[in-house]
């Protein structure tokens, strides 16, 4: 019984156009269409502007290691600050560097050199981009200068220390490493709502609140599920290698049991909060004012720290507040089980309550008079 209710659940998803392309199409477009908008992780080749009024070596010095920047571009050799402002403003170049008279001077007399950066603050990122670069280019030139002169007074020529930036896990330091990997698993929980909500909605409408036996209720909640894990799987097995986002290549078994916890959570509550759906335009509606802050509330850009205690805990009732950090800490930073915990544990009690609402709500105690079809 419940393998006929399993393949009748599974026909009911061919046949329902609109939840065929909600739980399976969807998430072949989102794989592609969402992480194009973040294809460009890093900003590269803003196009700079150099004034130099000293005309040293030290000034050309700079002028070298502003062009050896990736994230820079010197596209022109301003001869004033006034026509680097018309080219700002004419939006050809995004920042400009300027090196007033004695800067060379002020080096070789062993006194701070002074240069002045100028960005377009219309374009936020664009411009905090660009000073940065420039602003590594002078901390390179400065190390260069204090070595020098810390060997004409006798020091020794080298640093006791150098820093060495490497970033573990967003290796790119791009904003798609950080966010896409996480987005995706909040998108295939709204993805699952939504083809559920409308498939229950369907049936409540033809037979009434409580729709499902209990075979069928089980065959349609392992239809469910086997559809989730092949889309999560789908995600972590092709499309993060297929975009190139950061893997740990977390063990097998870690990554099975965390997509099958955070595919049956999902599946639970979907199934829990379908019931209270009598039209199936219902779950479409949720979806879209639920979204963004169910992303928020996952504190995956924002830090639990700074959340509110109520609304952290809040927050733990919903999937994808674990399923993320879970699924996240597998899958890019190679967390063991034992590490997450926590995190299986809160899951594992999202099952048991939203399992057992969904079975209350959804199942009846007696047998239908009239034959049904699932």
């Amino acid at each position: 019984m419940i393998g006929k209710a399993f393949l009748a659940t599974f026909r009911a998803i061919l046949a329902d156009r609109a939840v065929l392309l909600l739980m399976v199409g969807s998430a072949i477009v989102y794989s592609f269409f969402y992480p194009a908008a973040y294809s460009g992780e890093v900003v590269v080749r803003i196009p700079v502007a150099v004034v130099d009024n000293d005309h040293t070596a030290a000034s050309r010095a700079l002028a070298v290691k502003v062009r050896g920047l990736q994230q820079a571009q010197i596209v022109a050799q301003a001869p004033s600050s006034q026509e680097a402002l018309r080219l700002m403003s004419e939006r050809r170049i995004d920042a400009f560097v300027l090196i007033p008279d004695g800067f060379g001077r002020a080096i070789l007399r062993d006194e701070q050199g002074h240069v002045a950066l100028y960005g377009n603050g219309a374009f936020l990122l664009r411009s905090s981009t660009s000073l940065a670069s420039l602003g590594t280019a002078l901390a390179a030139l400065g190390r260069e200068a204090a070595v020098s002169q810390s060997m004409a007074k006798g020091a020794p020529a080298a640093a006791p220390l150098a820093v060495i930036a490497r970033p573990l896990f967003n290796t790119r330091e791009g904003y798609g490493s950080a966010v896409v990997p996480g987005v995706t698993f909040l998108i295939i929980q709204q993805t699952m709502v939504m083809g559920i909500g409308m498939l229950a909605a369907t049936r409540r409408e033809a037979l009434g609140p409580h729709a499902f036996s209990p075979a069928t209720f089980a065959g349609a909640a392992l239809a469910f599920f086997a559809i989730g894990l092949s889309v999560v799987l789908y995600y972590i097995g092709f499309v993060f290698w297929f975009q190139d986002y950061p893997r740990a290549g977390a063990q097998a078994l870690t990554l099975m049991v965390s997509a099958t916890l955070f595919v049956a959570a999902v599946v639970c509550g979907a199934m829990a909060l379908a019931s209270v759906f009598r039209t199936r335009e219902r779950p479409v509606q949720l979806w879209i004012i639920t979204s963004l802050p169910i992303f928020f509330l996952s504190n995956l850009s924002w830090p639990v720290e700074q959340t509110p205690t109520w609304l952290a805990a809040l927050a733990r009732l919903l999937p994808t507040t674990p399923g993320i950090h879970l699924m996240v800490g597998a899958n890019q930073m190679g967390a063991s089980l034992g590490e997450q915990a926590p995190e299986l544990a809160n899951l594992l009690l999202l099952i048991l309550l939203y399992g057992a609402i969904a079975y209350a709500r959804l199942v009846r105690r007696q047998p239908l008079r009239r034959t049904e079809t699932p």
